[in-house]
């Protein structure tokens, strides 16, 4: 509908002065009409006539059976408001939006925790945003896949490792003991701070890194192996509460050897030595200067981020998007790691996209993984989980309430914005949360429910454009009518905060006319009873997109 309005102003305004311009819609306020267009004021300097004047001019011209009057507002505004019939084929299509990536394949990698490591609350929330990102696209008619990517070698294993040894005296068998019991954070913890206080465990630690890489300690390859194979399953075992899954798993050890290739292939034309080390200078370029392979020959995270591009683009090769998602504190990274990509394989940057999302805290404060304060992702989950269990104490659906209080959490803000966490707000079914949304959901279907029981002749149904809509129902109409509008939005930006606050309002929309509007017993009921259906329809599509259970009843 919005669409067919923006092509007939642009053919009015061709109609009247020969020119071609671009007409976007807005919704405004709904007292100012059901779109708004500021076209007038883009004409006006070349037409050398007051946007006023313009907007009359337009708007005396405006003849469609889509729209019932338009009128000129403020300085030259254009407000337009839609007939009952085509607000009612608006809304009944609001499923139906373009799908723009319709047979593309799209690459999304997110959460990415390391192993020997406990996943953090940065590596959670960035698992909750990949995933509905992934999910957008799909809507989109792109076949997205899912990847992360694991740093399972480097200092922090190493530090690990170090702790690990120290504590087993070499012999792994007690480690093998605790089996899924170890504590990853508490070997790393010990092992960082050693590295950081300790000039022989340093030098310790950097030697078994040498042999991490090269393989050749049978001791460290057997606590290396069981500490990746426990890590793994912690990880796959919280990726599974939130409902998160991936279609692949890359690791840091099978991107270094290529990664390291390249960069040595590239020595002094991307690259330069420098003390012994291989360095991009991204000065040049208005971007830092990093270390690509250290004096020691081993290559840091950038060059085995260039080893991933060719590892995805091998698996992938038909995907024309590869979207990367990290915290905001990797921005600059990502900006010289892309920079030297662009040098080296233009088109495999071209189509690499950086996504960076802002901090997650808790309302009780920050935690710091260096010290030993963490308040882990696996516990975030355990206490969420308890607080739904305290407010939901006999509902059937906890897992699905669970599921929305978390993930609704997270993605009602901008992606990039921080985030504080708080758990009695984000169970609550006051106020923007995901229970709340769930629970409008479970309303609209218990009344939907109710009318099938009493089991109304819905052969004399009246349809919503063949009766003049009233005030309260015109409203919730124009309401459900924006949703693909919104969803549209989304799908340009990635940013599925639209999404949350479409919902949150919609709902909130659909009580202002529930509260004054009786359904069942009224004459309206058919018309009534049709907008119920398209409105349920359309908070459990919107989340769905978001990967949030619908569960019927509460």
């Amino acid at each position: 509908m919005k669409k067919q309005i923006e092509s007939l102003l642009q053919t009015i305004c061709k109609k009247l002065y020969g020119v071609d311009v671009d007409v976007n819609l807005v919704r405004p306020d709904n007292k100012f009409g059901d779109y708004a267009t500021y076209v007038s004021f883009d004409l006006s300097p070349q037409l050398h006539k007051s946007p006023k004047e313009i907007a009359k001019q337009i708007a005396d011209e405006i003849k469609s059976d889509l729209i019932s009057k338009s009128e000129v507002a403020g300085p030259g505004f254009i407000n337009v408001y839609l007939s009952d019939s085509a607000l009612a084929k608006a809304y009944k299509s609001a499923l139906v939006w373009d799908k723009i990536n319709s047979g593309k394949e799209q690459l999304v990698e997110f959460g990415d925790p390391n192993p020997f490591k406990e996943m953090h609350l940065g590596h959670l929330y960035s698992s909750v945003v990949g995933d509905s990102i992934a999910s957008l696209l799909e809507s989109s008619g792109s076949d997205a896949k899912r990847l992360s990517y694991h740093g399972d070698i480097g200092l922090h294993v190493a530090k690990w490792i170090w702790a690990v040894g120290q504590e087993t005296n070499w012999n792994p068998e007690k480690l093998i003991n605790e089996g899924n019991n170890i504590d990853l954070g508490a070997y790393y913890v010990k092992g960082a701070k050693a590295f950081e206080e300790d000039k022989k465990a340093e030098a310790q630690i950097r030697e078994i890194n040498e042999h991490i890489y090269k393989r050749d300690k049978a001791e460290i390859n057997e606590i290396y192996e069981l500490g990746k194979e426990v890590s793994f399953k912690k990880f796959d075992e919280i990726f599974k509460r939130i409902g998160v899954h991936f279609d692949k798993r890359y690791l840091e050890s099978q991107s270094a050897e290529i990664g390291l290739k390249i960069v040595n292939e590239n020595v002094g034309e991307v690259f330069s030595k420098s003390d012994g080390a291989v360095i991009y200078k991204g000065e040049e370029k208005g971007l830092h200067t990093r270390v690509f392979v250290n004096s020691r020959g081993l290559p840091t995270y950038e060059t085995k981020e260039l080893g991933l591009t060719v590892l995805k683009d091998k698996d992938y090769p038909k995907a024309d998007l590869s979207i990367i998602i990290t915290a905001n504190e990797q921005a600059e990274y990502f900006k010289v790691v892309l920079a030297a990509l662009s040098e080296i394989n233009p088109d495999l940057a071209k189509k690499t996209e950086h996504i960076t999302h802002g901090f997650l805290s808790l309302s009780s404060g920050k935690m710091s993984s260096r010290t030993g304060d963490v308040y882990s992702a696996e516990k975030l989950l355990d206490d969420l989980q308890a607080a739904v269990k305290k407010q939901y104490p006999d509902t059937k659906v906890k897992d699905d309430i669970f599921k929305s209080a978390l993930r609704y959490t997270f993605l009602k803000q901008k992606i990039g914005n921080d985030i504080v966490f708080d758990t009695n707000e984000s169970v609550s079914l006051e106020g923007n949360s995901g229970p709340y949304i769930q629970y409008a959901y479970a309303r609209a279907q218990s009344i939907l429910e109710k009318v099938k029981s009493l089991n109304p002749d819905l052969k004399g149904s009246l349809k919503v454009e063949d009766v003049p809509l009233q005030p309260a129902e015109r409203d919730l109409a124009v309401k459900i009518s924006e949703y693909p509008e919104v969803v549209e939005r989304t799908l340009r930006e990635l940013m599925p905060h639209y999404i949350c606050t479409y919902l949150y309002e919609l709902a909130q929309e659909f009580n202002r006319f529930y509260e004054a509007n009786r359904i069942i017993g009224d004459p309206r009921i058919f018309t009534r009873l049709e907008l119920v259906k398209t409105y349920a329809k359309v908070l459990e599509n919107g989340l769905q997109l978001l990967n949030i259970p619908t569960p019927v009843h509460m």
